[in-house]
C-alpha cells in the first residue's frame, strides 16, 4: 500500500508538471526534469551508481594487470616455467610466493589462451591472445583513479520505475544484484527516465549501514564513497594493501636488520649486511653498523601516487637518503625501492647494538669479573674461565681452582693471548677485536670467530 501510494504521488506530480509546462515556449527536454523525482540516463546520480555496481576486476591484477577485467575460472598459467591450474582466488598467494622466491630474478607469467574475461559491464568476452588482452586492458585506469567505487555496496533488492519522454510509466523492475543494475543502466537510452523507490540501504566498507531517502542523498553518499578508502587498484602484486599507519606502527615495533641493499645498480649487500635500523616514534632513526658505530637521522612516511613512502635522511650516511617506495610488507620483512635501488629489511626484535671496540673499553671490561671463551655458536669443550690482570691472565676450573697462568696484551684493537698448558691453548695468538657488547666480546682471526662471555661470581 505504501509503495502504491508513493507511486501514485510520483505519477501525479509528473503529470502536473507536464500540464504546467505544456503551454510554455518549448525548451530543451533536460530543463524540465526535476532530479529529485526523475533521473535521465546521463544524470550524475546514475553515473555514480553505475560506478558503484561495476564489476571490480582488480583482485586478479597479478594475472591480467587490468582493474576493469576479471578472468573467469578455471584457467591455466605458467609462472617461471611452473604450470599452475587457477581454479579460485586462493591460488593467487601461491603465484605471488613463486614470483617472490628470489628478489633479483626476472619473473615471467604467461596465460594459456583462450580465456574468458568479464568486463566492468559484466559482459563475457573470449580472449585468444596476449595482444587481445592488452587491447582490452588499455580501457582500464590503474592506480586507484579507476571508475569503480569499491568502498560502498548497494543492499538489495532495489526497485526502479521507468518512464518515457511523456512521463508515462513503461515498467517496474526489482533489481537483485550489481550485475542486474549495471546491465539495466547500460541499456538506458537518452529518452528513458527512471525513478528509484526509496529508501535505499548502502553498506560501507567498515560494515556499517547507510540509508538514503532521495536522489540528492544518494548522490552525496556515493560521492563520499569515492573518498572513503584507498582502493589500491594497481598492478604491483607485492603491494599488500597496507596503509601508511600500518607501516609506521611496524617500523617502531622492533629493530630492523638490512639483509639486502642495492644502490646505483650495484649490490652493496656485503657492505651493509647486518646493519641495523632502529626507528623511534618521535621520528628519529639510528643506523648501527656491525662494529657498534652509529649515525642518527630522521624518518617519516607519506603516500605518493597511492604508494606508501618512507623518507630517510642522514647527515653522515647519504647512502640511505631517499624517498623509498615500500612495495611489500609481510610478517617480519619490509621491501623498499626507488628506481633501480632497493633495500630489504628483516625484523630483529632481539637485536642489541654493539659498543665501539676501543682498547680502553675492552681493557676495562676484561679486568672486571672472569671470562669464558667459546666458538661463535657458543660451543666450548672446556669449563675453564679466565681472569685478566694488568698483563697477567689466570685460568680457573669449574671449582675455582687455578689450573694455569698466562699473559695478555691489547694494542690497536689487537688482542694477544698467551696460555701455557691448559685446554685453552688453541686460543693462543693474535685476535682482532670484532664486536663488543655489555657482557660479550667477539674476537676474530681470519675466518674464525671466538666469543668471550663475562661470568661474575
Amino acid at each position: 500500500m505504501r509503495k502504491c501510494f508513493k507511486f501514485c504521488l510520483v505519477a501525479f506530480l509528473l503529470a502536473t508538471f507536464v500540464a504546467l509546462t505544456s503551454c510554455q515556449e518549448e525548451e530543451p527536454f533536460e530543463e524540465h526534469i526535476d532530479t529529485e523525482l526523475t533521473l535521465t540516463s546521463g544524470s550524475e546520480v546514475l553515473d555514480l551508481l553505475k560506478r558503484t555496481v561495476s564489476n571490480d576486476g582488480s583482485y586478479d591484477n597479478i594475472i591480467d594487470q587490468a582493474s576493469c577485467l576479471e578472468v573467469q575460472f578455471p584457467y591455466t598459467i605458467v609462472v617461471n616455467q611452473e604450470e599452475i591450474e587457477v581454479e579460485s582466488a586462493k591460488v593467487f598467494q601461491l603465484i605471488e610466493d613463486i614470483l617472490d622466491v628470489a628478489d633479483d630474478d626476472v619473473d615471467e607469467l604467461k596465460i594459456i589462451f583462450p580465456i574468458t574475461v568479464v568486463t566492468a559491464d559484466y559482459l563475457e568476452v573470449e580472449v585468444n591472445s596476449a595482444e587481445e588482452l592488452e587491447n582490452l586492458a588499455e580501457q582500464c585506469v590503474e592506480g586507484g583513479d579507476d571508475a569503480d567505487i569499491e568502498c560502498l555496496d548497494v543492499s538489495y533488492p532495489v526497485t526502479v520505475f521507468t518512464y518515457n519522454r511523456d512521463f508515462q510509466q513503461t515498467g517496474t523492475l526489482a533489481l537483485e544484484n550489481d550485475a542486474e543494475v549495471r546491465r539495466f543502466l547500460a541499456g538506458l537510452s537518452d529518452s528513458d527516465l527512471i525513478s528509484i523507490d526509496f529508501p535505499v540501504s548502502l553498506t560501507v566498507l567498515d560494515g556499517s549501514s547507510l540509508v538514503v531517502s532521495s536522489n540528492s542523498e544518494l548522490a552525496t553518499a556515493l560521492k563520499e564513497g569515492v573518498k572513503a578508502c584507498n582502493e589500491d587498484d594497481n598492478n604491483d602484486h607485492n603491494d599488500d594493501d597496507f596503509t601508511e599507519t600500518d607501516l609506521g606502527a611496524e617500523l617502531i615495533k622492533c629493530p630492523w636488520q638490512i639483509v639486502r641493499m642495492d644502490r646505483k645498480a650495484f649490490d652493496n649487500t656485503a657492505q651493509y649486511v647486518k646493519y641495523a635500523l632502529i626507528f623511534s616514534e618521535e621520528g628519529k632513526v639510528i643506523a648501527y653498523d656491525d662494529y657498534g658505530y652509529s649515525v642518527e637521522g630522521v624518518w617519516s612516511t607519506s603516500v605518493v601516487g597511492y604508494r606508501v613512502v618512507v623518507e630517510l635522511e642522514f647527515k653522515e650516511a647519504a647512502e640511505f637518503n631517499d624517498s623509498w617506495y615500500v612495495y611489500e610488507m609481510v610478517e617480519g620483512k619490509i621491501k623498499m625501492f626507488i628506481e633501480d635501488d632497493a633495500i630489504i629489511l628483516e625484523r630483529y626484535c632481539g637485536y642489541v647494538p654493539a659498543e665501539p671496540c676501543t682498547d680502553q673499553l675492552v681493557s676495562e671490561k676484561l679486568m672486571t669479573c672472569q671470562w669464558t671463551i667459546a666458538d661463535e655458536k657458543g660451543e666450548s669443550t672446556t669449563e675453564l674461565s679466565m681472569g685478566f690482570g694488568q698483563t697477567d691472565m689466570t685460568v680457573y676450573d669449574a671449582k675455582g681452582q687455578i689450573v694455569d697462568k698466562g699473559t695478555w696484551r691489547l694494542s690497536e684493537n689487537q688482542l694477544t693471548l698467551t696460555v701455557l698448558q691448559s685446554d685453552l691453548e688453541r686460543y693462543t695468538g693474535e685476535w682482532q677485536l670484532y664486536q663488543c657488547y655489555e657482557d660479550r666480546i667477539k674476537i676474530k682471526r681470519k675466518e674464525e670467530i671466538a666469543v668471550l662471555t663475562k661470568v661474575c661470581q
